[in-house]
């Protein structure tokens, strides 16, 4: 078994390092805030933007996880100096660069997205994405590194909380069966990628050599709207199918005067208003790894909320 390094303790980095320790290898999680290390995971506190303390953090190491993840109006300042710092450790130890990326760069499609799509995003955090793989694959292709991507659509399941279009903001009104308030289209079908597919995949990527120099879809279940969706968490609850009600754009743009996440969601409101569907067929057939189904994931997200939130498990009815 190997070192593996990630970088950021959220929950995608989270969820890589539960698998890859499960498959047997040593994880060291580095983090600007550090951790409590166990038995397991080694965490270590540094600046993500200082090549030289990520190289010496990084050394020994089969492969090196992208799992940062910056404050969403922060994305042009903050990402540059972390990929290019990424650049530099991969290359300086030889470790593979995993990179957990998203479907920003594709801008607005009218087709199910798949890793061939064009990347013709013009927005600025899709043209920061576009410019993080280029210049990873270019590096890869110049046999400098080894490179990949994972590619997955918002994120549901267990530890997914401010990140995610159904957590902190949503599941415990649901929980407590309150009516919620979602952005965008409630009925279009949407894409949701389970956060414990997304440690799984990006471990696949990180210890098999059929990843270098590609861009991966996760695995990803069928879509379904919003709208199902809720149903499907309430069912899993075992609770009255909570109200669902739509935030207006002209009432996003407006807190987004204060608010600078709302005022960002502007460049992505394509993803909420349209069908947004992606394909991974690819790595299925690659790698031979399938979606948990969003049943099973609406469970797990339930169970997981429920012991956050110190809430029973007893029936409630629709309070709102």
């Amino acid at each position: 078994m190997a070192l593996h390094v990630i970088l950021g303790k959220g929950a995608v980095g989270t969820a890589t390092a539960e698998t890859l320790v499960a498959a047997g290898h040593d994880v060291r999680v580095l983090s600007r805030s550090g951790g409590t290390s166990t038995d397991s995971v080694e965490h270590v506190a540094l600046d993500a933007t200082d090549a030289k303390a990520l190289t010496a953090a990084t050394q020994g190491a089969a492969a090196l996880y992208n799992c940062a993840n910056p404050e969403y109006h922060r994305w042009a300042t903050d990402w540059p100096p972390i990929a290019d710092a990424l650049l530099v450790a991969a290359e300086a130890t030889g470790a593979g660069l995993v990179t957990m990326g998203n479907l920003y760069g594709y801008g607005p499609v009218s087709a199910p997205m798949t890793e061939d799509t064009p990347l013709a995003a013009t927005g600025t955090k899709g043209r920061v994405r576009i410019r993080m793989w280029t210049d990873a694959l270019a590096l890869h292709e110049a046999g400098r590194i080894r490179a990949t991507e994972a590619r997955a659509s918002d994120f549901v399941g267990p530890g997914v909380t401010e990140s995610s279009m159904f957590g902190e903001r949503v599941m415990p009104r649901l929980l407590r069966g309150r009516s919620v308030t979602l952005i965008g289209a409630l009925d279009e079908p949407h894409s949701w990628t389970s956060i414990p597919d997304v440690g799984r995949a990006l471990a696949v990527l990180g210890t098999d050599d059929r990843s270098w120099g590609q861009a991966w879809h996760v695995p990803t279940a069928p879509p379904v709207s919003q709208r199902e969706l809720v149903g499907g968490l309430c069912d899993a609850a075992d609770i009255d199918t909570v109200g669902v009600h739509h935030l207006p754009w002209p009432i996003i743009r407006a807190a987004g005067v204060a608010v600078p996440m709302l005022r960002e969601l502007q460049e992505t409101r394509h993803q909420f208003d349209s069908p947004f569907v992606i394909d991974s067929t690819r790595f299925t057939d690659t790698f031979g790894i399938r979606p948990t189904s969003l049943g099973d994931t609406a469970i797990d997200t339930v169970d997981w909320w429920r012991e956050r939130l110190g809430l029973a498990t007893t029936r409630v009815q629709d309070a709102a």
